[in-house]
Parts: C-alpha cells; structure tokens; sequence
C-alpha cells in the first residue's frame, strides 16, 4: 500500500470536515451530495489497491499527551476492513442526504440536518479508521451524541423526545462496558490495536465481557433492544442512515475489529453465538406483530444484527462483515422507500391503511420488491451471498442446537414479514384517498441503492471467492435457507388471505408480548417504577420521617419533655397530686391542733 492511500482518506477526512464547518448558502442550492459523490469515487481507487494487495497500513502522528505510562496519539488503520468499509458509508450518505434534499425540503433547518448527517458519518468514519481505545470512543461518543440530535429532530413532539432519550441512556448503559474495557487495557495491556492483539493470548473476561455489553448496546441486541424502533420517530432520512450503515453496525464493527481477544474465549464465543440467535428470533417474532411500517423494517435491522453477532460466535468474523456490508444497501433503500410512501400518503405510517400503491409508485414498488427480496435472501440479490452463507456455515459447524433451531425460525419469520409489507402496501384495494404520485427526484438516490442491493453480491463473489469451493455438504442441508425462505413466503401468503374475512379483533397474548417487544416492558415499565417507588420511599418515608422524628417538632418536643421532668415533679397522674395533697392537708391540719 502506497503514500498515495492515506493522502487520499485524509483528503476525505478534511473535505467532509470542511463541507460540515462551511457556512451553507442562504438561498441557494446544497452542494454537500456533490462533495460526498466526489469523496466516493476517490474512496474507490484505496479500495482497488486493498482487494488486490490485502496490505495493512498504520498512520501515527506526534504523541497529542504524554503520560508516564502511555502517550495518546492521533493513529488511523488502514485495512481491508476499513477500506472496504469507508466507500460503502459514503456512497449510503450521498444517496441518503440526496433523497433528504427532497424529503426534508419544507424543514426550514435543512441545512442544519444535513449539516448533522455529515457530522454523523464523520464520527462513524472515526471508529473505522480508529487505532486506539481512545479515538475509537471518540467516535464511538459522537455518534451517541448525533443520534440524540437527530432522532429529536422534530422536538415539538414527546415522542421524539423520549426516543432520543431512550436512544441515549441504552446507549450509555452500553457505554460502560467500553469503558470498563478502556480502564482495563490502560491498567494491564494497551491502548493501541496492534500491541493489544499481538496480547490476545492472555484470555481475560472482564474486557471481553466490557466489549459484549459496548456491542449489545450500540447494535440493540436483546436485553438493549428497546431503543432502535422507538427511534424511529425521527426523520426517515436519518432511519436509514442510522440503522444501515453507521451507528448500529458500530457495536458489531467493534467486535469484528478486536474480535482476536474473542477467539480465545469459547464462554464469550457461546455468549455471543446464544446472544445473537436469541435476538435474531426476537426481532422477527417482534416484526410479525408490528403495522407501523417503519418499526417492521427497524425491527428486521435488530433481526441481521443478530446474525452478524451469530457469526461472530461461531468464530466468522469475515462472514459477519460481508453481511454488514450487503445489509446496508438494502437495508438503507427500505427505509428510503418507506419514507416515499409515507410521503405519498402524508405521513401515514400503518401497514393496515395502505394499499396499491404499486400503481400510484411503480417505480417505488419495484425498489421495495427487490429490497424486500434481499433481505429474504433470494438468489442472485446482494442478500443471498451473505445470508445464505450464514446459514450454510451454521448447519455446517460445531454448534448447539437451540442456536441453529432459532435461526431457521427467524428465517421462516424475516420472509413473512417481508412478504407482509409487499403484500399489504403494495397490492390488495386502495385504503387511501387520493395518495401523492411519487417525486421523478427521489428516483436517483433509490436507482443507485437498488443497483448496488442487485449487484454488490456478485461483485463481491467475484473479488473474493474467485476459486469457487466443490460442494460436500448434502442438498438438503445446502438447500435449507432457501427452503425455509420459501416457507416463510407460503406462510406469510397463507395468514393474509385467513385474516382478511376475519372482522378486527383484540390482540391475542402473544401478539401483545410480541408487540410490545416483550422486554420493552421490563425495563421502561416495571424496573423504572419499582425504582421510582423506592427511591421516593427512601426519600419521604425514610429520610423526612426519621429527621422530623428526631430533629423536627417531634423531636424538638422529646427534648423539653426530658427538660420538664427534671424541672418539676407534674408527671400529670391525678391520683398521686390528690393523695399528696390530702396528705400534706391532714399533716399541717395535725401539726396545728398540737
């Protein structure tokens, strides 16, 4: 890898931090799609030089603080990871902020929206390229902070408030075990990448365990999960950027990156392998029950996340980057197609109230299809080499059986809800009166993306697996993704026709388990309560009581009470008063007469 390579990212670097300071034109056009258009083509040539060479390169600038026992320097890596990684950020940015110009156009802040997009991807593209702890939570901060910013974008509204706030605290709770992590390399190995992985040997839990909790968090595995479809209530925009290929992906990202201190350890490896698979079921379960259509495609993203952390447990660290990377395209060109619906429609978001638009935005209605097609992991889209793989790998190794099992399930589950979506949005009567065509400049961005989720497959296979391996394993086995794919489609095909005669009826318990996302209610309900209630008794009931008990009026009470005993003999007792009284009465009455 030549000098040309790190001159060109840093180029990239300086361009988008300029495009974000540089004052936006008042009335005129927004260039910034332009800039990121330029910046994904240069991004290209580093790409070239990684596939060809597999080289590794390591940029390390003059020690910013230096310590007795270590200096904290600006250092990024250059690799097969984050060359490949930093085109696909940028070519989903430019397409996002494109389709944003358009969606976001009545915003009068579009300029600081997409101000914010920039910032994000900038913090994202840190984390790539980090080669240290403390860069890597740089970045790892600031897209915590710009997700805050940008799902409570429309502030006014409650909802968006607390789901920013959601996004934050769970984030946070994430938070502490890459700090735990951090405290721990800085105490007993080191900061930098290349020095901690030459270390790895030494298997230790606890910043293992640091690194489990910082990827549930930031990529809502099960038990963090909540705050990824509340989240939804930003913009549309910002949805795809976040759940495609920046923020959510960061958590997995990171494990892929450190994932030699992994390796070592089977305990993480089967917490990662059981942890995965239980989301990837979840989520889908979760999906089936959900008619917001922008929470079905949040929860499908919770579902993928899942699988990547699965591969990471069966030791495929390569696998769950192939699939990162497939996934966002896709991935982004859903949560761009339903923000073209909902704008259709204005702003109506229920599954259950749309309905043929595939003759008022054919165009939109091809992309979904392809896009939903994808994510089932039909053969030939860029989902197929990924997904299909995955699943191959899974029957194909050491692996327990509730893990395999679940993961078949969730197949059979992400097909129908894909299914669903098609079926119902794009086919069936018209619910809607009078829906908007569809916008001929929304049709570029969605072009792209839909070309990159038919093609990056293929154009993968051929770089990388150019000696195509023989086939050992039975048919039925290498046939079974596909298999349980096409269930999942009969199924899905199957219910709507059962459900459509059946008049409205209150949801079943599971449904409401399911869609309520089951451990939602856990966490936001019952845990925050029971700490409310126990914190106000401690406060009231404990404190207050026991200082006005002993230092209040009462208390202050109890003090002249003791006072007033050793003053005077009145105790208040009737009885003795009288008896003392006529006592002392016959005595002087006695002393007298004598």
């Amino acid at each position: 890898m030549d000098l040309m390579t790190p001159t060109i990212i840093l180029t990239i670097f300086l361009s988008l931090i300029t495009s974000t300071i540089w004052p936006a034109p008042k009335n005129g056009t927004n260039n910034t799609k332009y800039t990121l258009m330029l910046m994904f083509m240069i991004s290209m040539i580093p790409l070239n030089t990684a596939l060809n060479n597999n080289n590794e390169l390591t940029m390390t600038l003059h020690p910013m603080i230096m310590t007795q026992t270590e200096n904290i320097y600006i250092t990024i890596t250059l690799d097969t990871l984050s060359l490949t990684f930093i085109p696909v950020a940028l070519f989903i940015t430019w397409s996002i902020t494109e389709f944003s110009m358009w969606y976001m156009s009545s915003d009068p802040n579009i300029n600081k929206f997409i101000k914010y997009l920039m910032t994000f991807l900038i913090t994202m593209m840190i984390i790539i390229t980090a080669n240290n702890m403390y860069q890597l939570f740089i970045g790892w901060e600031g897209v915590g902070i710009m997700s805050f910013l940008l799902i409570g974008w429309w502030n006014a509204r409650s909802n968006a408030n607390t789901a920013a706030l959601q996004a934050i605290i769970y984030n946070r709770i994430g938070d502490i075990g890459l700090i735990l992590t951090t405290v721990w390399l800085i105490s007993f190995s080191s900061m930098n990448m290349q020095e901690l992985l030459i270390q790895y040997e030494k298997v230790n839990l606890i910043p293992t365990i640091g690194l489990m909790a910082a990827a549930t968090g930031k990529s809502a595995q099960f038990g963090l999960h909540p705050w990824l479809p509340a989240a939804m209530e930003g913009p549309t925009p910002v949805s795809a950027l976040l759940h495609s290929s920046t923020m959510v992906v960061a958590g997995v990202f990171l494990l892929i990156r450190l994932h030699p201190i992994l390796n070592n350890s089977p305990t993480m490896k089967t917490m990662c392998l059981l942890l995965g698979a239980t989301t990837t079921m979840f989520a889908a379960a979760a999906a089936i029950t959900q008619h917001d259509i922008k929470k079905i495609i949040a929860l499908s993203t919770t579902s993928q996340l899942g699988l990547m952390m699965t591969m990471l447990g069966l030791n495929q660290p390569t696998l769950a980057f192939l699939h990162m990377i497939l996934h966002s395209f896709f991935k982004a060109l859903l949560f761009l197609c339903s923000g073209s619906f909902i704008h259709a429609l204005n702003n109506e978001q229920d599954i259950r109230m749309m309905g043929n638009l595939l003759k008022t935005s054919p165009m939109t209605t091809s992309f979904t299809t392809i896009a939903s097609l994808s994510l089932m992991g039909m053969p030939f889209l860029s989902g197929f080499y990924s997904k299909d793989t995955i699943i191959e790998t899974m029957t194909a190794s050491h692996i327990n059986l509730w893990a395999l099992t679940i993961t078949l399930i969730a197949t059979i589950l992400s097909a129908a809800y894909s299914m669903q979506i098609i079926l119902l949005v794009l086919t069936g009567p018209t619910r809607t009166i009078n829906p908007h065509k569809e916008a001929k400049n929304t049709m570029l961005p969605l072009m792209r993306l839909t070309t990159a989720s038919i093609i990056i497959g293929t154009l993968t296979k051929l770089t990388t697996l150019q000696t195509p391996p023989v086939t050992t394993m039975p048919k039925t086995v290498k046939l079974m993704a596909m298999a349980m794919t096409m269930l999942g489609v009969i199924v899905s095909k199957d219910i709507m026709q059962m459900m459509k005669p059946i008049p409205p009826q209150k949801p079943q318990t599971t449904a409401l388990f399911f869609n309520q996302l089951a451990f939602f209610n856990l966490p936001h309900r019952a845990m925050t309560m029971n700490t409310l209630k126990l914190s106000q008794q401690i406060s009231t009931e404990l404190m207050d009581l026991w200082t006005l008990e002993t230092y209040g009026p009462k208390g202050l009470s109890k003090t002249f009470t003791q006072l007033v005993t050793l003053s005077t003999q009145q105790k208040n007792m009737i009885k003795n008063y009288m008896t003392t009284f006529t006592l002392t009465l016959f005595i002087s009455l006695a002393l007298s007469s004598t």
